[in-house]
């Protein structure tokens, strides 16, 4: 909430004073005023970032468990942080501005640029809702394992039905993009509509399959990450107008959400995915970033090596349960007096299945959110270009 009001305040800030501003030095001061908020406000929500927040939820000792970094609760954060970044970016770029400044030096490179930049984002969007499908799918079957091994007395058919639902599971989250991209699949068509893939004959992969592989099989995240760092570097100290500095800073926001977002959640070729890009760490904005920017970074580096399942957090602590309470099953006899570790396990899994319940769903929604975001400002911008194309046009008499 809180960051929704300091929004509200900037926007309207920004809106009633360039109506009060008729001097062209005092346009410039309020512009340099607007510019230094607009960076203070991104240092801020990124330094929050980097503190551990609160979800609602028991814990011991009455208070609430902290949110860890990469958790879904973490990533909502870092997409409210996003948005609310991108509504004060468009109020400084286009709010009571001369659109014919987006003709001149530097904005006439950066702005079609950035735009080349949000065209690819539209794509990584589409491909992270694909990704939290298959996220949805492996929360049911954990949650079957779940229900299976929470049910008494514990016999020999429960056990199994809970390792046969794992076990896909696992097999799902250690498919190697390449390898299981056999195939002619139905290909999509980027940033237009949905289409859903025919079902997959192969019965031990086919139903996440027809999740998650009904997209290019040319199309790459990493090299879409790749794409969208082209050309991204920090303007010099004279440049002939300030524009180009939020334009740059906004840009590396974009980026780095968007590659945080890929290494988290599942998504089609992550192979090769940088653990950093560079952004000068001179910059007072800039530290928030690269401090999260190499936490989750070394954490990709651990996770390269393992699978292909991500850094969302809760689908680590899924996965390495379910690696557990498999193992239990391979050796289960009947009868069995059910251990103590197991049931501990198969608590702290169904209190995982909890918070991707309530998480996932919502997580989901905000991704498609900045798609339509995306597009909105994208038009925007693109409108405010074609004016200044009608006032460059010689007027025919």
């Amino acid at each position: 909430m809180r960051q929704a009001e300091n929004q509200g305040s900037f926007l309207n800030r920004i809106s009633i004073r360039r109506n009060q501003v008729a001097s062209m030095e005092g346009c410039h001061d309020q512009e340099l005023e607007d510019l230094d908020l607009f960076q203070k406000h991104v240092t801020d929500r990124f330094s929050d970032l980097l503190t551990p927040s609160t979800f609602s939820g028991e814990s011991e000792g009455g208070m609430p468990p902290a949110e860890p970094l990469l958790s879904i609760a973490w990533f909502r954060r870092l997409l409210d942080t996003f948005l609310c970044c991108e509504a004060e970016f468009k109020a400084v770029l286009i709010m009571g501005r001369d659109p014919a400044q987006f003709s001149k030096p530097p904005l006439d490179r950066l702005i079609p640029d950035l735009l080349d930049r949000t065209v690819k984002a539209l794509d990584v969007c589409n491909a992270l809702t694909h990704g939290l499908d298959l996220v949805r799918h492996w929360l049911k079957l954990a949650q079957i394992a779940v229900a299976a091994l929470e049910s008494r007395p514990i016999g020999d058919g429960q056990v199994r039905r809970a390792k046969k639902a794992l076990n896909t599971l696992l097999t799902s989250m250690t498919l190697d993009d390449k390898e299981n991209h056999h195939g002619k699949q139905p290909e999509r068509s980027w940033s237009f509509g949905r289409r859903v893939a025919a079902p997959n004959k192969d019965r031990t992969a086919g139903n996440f399959r027809s999740i998650y592989w009904s997209i290019a099989k040319s199309w790459s995240a990493s090299k879409q990450i790749q794409a969208m760092l082209s050309n991204l570097v920090a303007p010099r100290g004279g440049e002939p107008t300030g524009l180009a500095q939020p334009v740059y800073i906004m840009s590396t926001v974009l980026v780095f959400v968007m590659w945080a977002l890929v290494a988290a959640i599942p998504c089609q070729e992550r192979s090769g995915l940088a653990t950093h890009f560079p952004v000068p760490r001179q910059l007072a904005w800039a530290q928030p970033v690269i401090s999260l920017q190499e936490k989750i970074g070394e954490e990709w580096k651990k996770k390269e090596k393992k699978g292909a399942s991500g850094l969302l957090e809760e689908i680590q602590r899924m996965e390495k349960l379910s690696m557990s309470i498999v193992e239990f099953a391979e050796n289960f006899q009947f009868p069995a007096t059910e251990t103590e570790e197991l049931a501990a396990q198969v608590e702290e899994l169904a209190e995982i299945c909890e918070r991707m319940e309530q998480g996932v769903v919502p997580l989901q929604q905000q991704v498609r959110e900045v798609f339509h975001r995306i597009v909105r400002s994208r038009t925007e911008v693109l409108d405010v270009i074609d004016q200044v194309g009608k006032l460059s046009s010689p007027v025919p008499y």
